[in-house]
């Protein structure tokens, strides 16, 4: 089971850019990094697996890049989410997320992080794709 490093953002009085979709089944590791982002300037919603974050990429608008852990329950883990995402909507930028360097192995994306991570890097790295 991975994690988040607890290094925090620094605040920034920045009114909400973008919207960003956190796909992540352990639910303090998604609240602390939707926390992170909303403290960042970014709207956030949250999804506790691959299914309820496609189903609320197909009714809501504005999602720019989705963060997702590989490892999740259900039929469909972050590799195949991205897949979908990547076919479906390929203006969204995907970061995936996992305790496992092997696990990223087919998936495209635009960014990996390995947990433990720091939300600050995150952060970082959205901001260079979105901003």
């Amino acid at each position: 089971m991975g994690g988040v490093r607890g290094e925090s953002c620094p605040a920034n009085a920045v009114e909400a850019r973008s919207a960003i979709l956190v796909a992540e089944d352990e639910v303090l590791i998604r609240l602390e990094i939707a926390e992170q982002l909303r403290s960042a300037g970014y709207t956030v919603i949250e999804a506790a697996d691959a299914h309820e974050a496609l189903e609320l990429l197909h009714h809501s608008a504005g999602v720019k890049l989705l963060v997702s852990d590989i490892q999740m329950p259900g039929s469909i883990d972050g590799v195949a989410l991205a897949r979908q995402v990547r076919a479906e909507f390929p203006a969204i930028k995907i970061i995936l997320a996992s305790g496992h360097l092997l696990a990223v192995a087919g998936a495209e994306h635009d960014g990996f992080f390995r947990k433990p991570f720091a939300v600050a890097e995150l952060v970082n790295h959205i901001r260079k794709l979105i901003d």
